[in-house]
């Protein structure tokens, strides 16, 4: 494998990864300040996971069969990524006006959910099955580093003036994604293994799909993502406003102890693909639920700072044996000519997750308080662990052989 080049590609995730902790953890306190509840704010943060679960798997589609000059991939690229930078620096400044700022978080949905796909579909692309895991903890490994540098770079300079982080982000997002525009080629028609489908096939088609594919693999993969998915995005949306209702904590200083779980996210993924190699891919993903399962239900008890960030870089390197290694697993069920149709059905279930958990969150918070949302999240990771157990006997030696 190129591992230079895999680098390269990766510069696409770190685009993406600088944009969402920044959303997540300073737009909530922002519609707090409008006086939102937090189901009304869970909602609002649904929002483009909303529009993901429908424009993410027609994105993925159709990009499969995006033929130009510039690529298939490229041209969402292109579009998507300065879209979304324009209304994400909007956002400060019009966060005193519920209606505009509804807006402008709206247009940055719209702008991640129309290159998103395309973005990650490059694992499919351009790395054979045998080398996808070990690619994908380079990926990862990218999106940690963006998710980090945004989480302790976003946190600083939102305390010197609110709209720097928005304004910084965008940038270094614009220039991730320019990188690999520029740098990036991509497999031309005659290279790539195509259905033969003249039109690409809708999301109620590919879960079908999905549904009717023989050995179950690939829908109890799906549920296991939409589980241990809901259960985190849940904690992440409602992080910062825990630690400023429970520990008293400020938003910008929450953000930066999110550092540590990115941070370990950062140095385990890499590990995370070459252990999934060795070991299989399920028996890492068990483990790595088994983590964030007990790591959740001791955050629930925990009150010092100092505590709890350690536990949050704990909790980061479980999360890495999960996140890198399903979507390859997911590839692997969809075939090489349906790369992007599968990205887009790999986030439509974790979009879906991520409408469920902070809206489902929100509402339980709003009855009780915020420290249940840890007590929230590890039900759910329960619940990936089960329907990962649950996995076709006969995709055993599949899934556990890795690559």
């Amino acid at each position: 494998m190129n591992w230079r080049y895999t680098f390269t590609v990766g510069f696409g995730f770190f685009g993406i990864s600088i944009i969402w902790p920044l959303f997540n953890s300073l737009i909530p306190p922002m519609l707090q300040d409008l006086g939102q509840t937090a189901g009304i704010i869970g909602f609002i943060l649904t929002w483009d996971n909303i529009i993901n679960m429908f424009v993410q798997p027609w994105v993925g589609s159709k990009s499969d069969r995006t033929w130009t000059r510039f690529g298939r991939r490229k041209p969402w690229l292109m579009v998507g990524a300065p879209l979304a930078a324009i209304f994400f620096i909007l956002v400060p400044f019009v966060r005193e006006n519920f209606v505009l700022i509804a807006l402008a978080i709206l247009g940055t949905n719209i702008g991640m959910a129309l290159f998103r796909s395309p973005t990650i579909a490059y694992l499919g692309d351009l790395f054979p099955s045998e080398q996808r895991s070990k690619a994908n903890g380079v990926i990862n490994f990218m999106g940690g580093l963006g998710a980090a540098i945004a989480l302790f770079t976003g946190g600083a300079l939102y305390k010197i003036g609110v709209p720097l982080p928005f304004i910084v982000g965008s940038a270094v997002m614009l220039l991730a994604i320019g990188i690999v525009l520029l740098f990036v080629r991509e497999p031309k028609p005659e290279e790539v293994e195509q259905s033969g489908e003249e039109d690409p096939p809708g999301l109620i088609e590919n879960l079908r799909e999905v549904w009717a594919h023989e050995d179950r693999s690939g829908l109890m993969i799906l549920l296991a993502i939409f589980a241990w998915f809901v259960g985190w995005n849940a904690m992440e949306a409602f992080f910062t406003l825990y630690a400023r209702n429970v520990l008293g904590i400020e938003p910008g200083t929450a953000t930066q102890m999110l550092t540590a779980f990115a941070a370990m996210l950062i140095l385990f993924a890499i590990p995370s693909g070459l252990i999934a190699t060795r070991f299989g891919r399920k028996r890492t993903i068990l483990v790595g639920l088994s983590g964030m399962l007990v790591g959740l239900l001791v955050g629930f008890g925990v009150r010092d700072a100092t505590v709890l960030v350690g536990l949050l870089a704990v909790m980061g390197a479980f999360w890495a044996l999960v996140n890198i290694n399903s979507l390859p697993i997911v590839y692997d069920v969809g075939g090489d000519e349906r790369i992007g149709a599968y990205t887009g059905l790999y986030y439509f279930a974790s979009s879906f997750a991520a409408i469920t958990g902070p809206i489902l969150a929100g509402v339980l918070i709003d009855f009780t308080n915020y420290a249940i949302v840890w007590l929230f999240s590890a039900v759910f990771m329960a619940l990936a662990i089960y329907a990962m157990i649950r996995l076709p006997d006969k995709q055993q030696n599949a899934l556990d052989i890795g690559y």
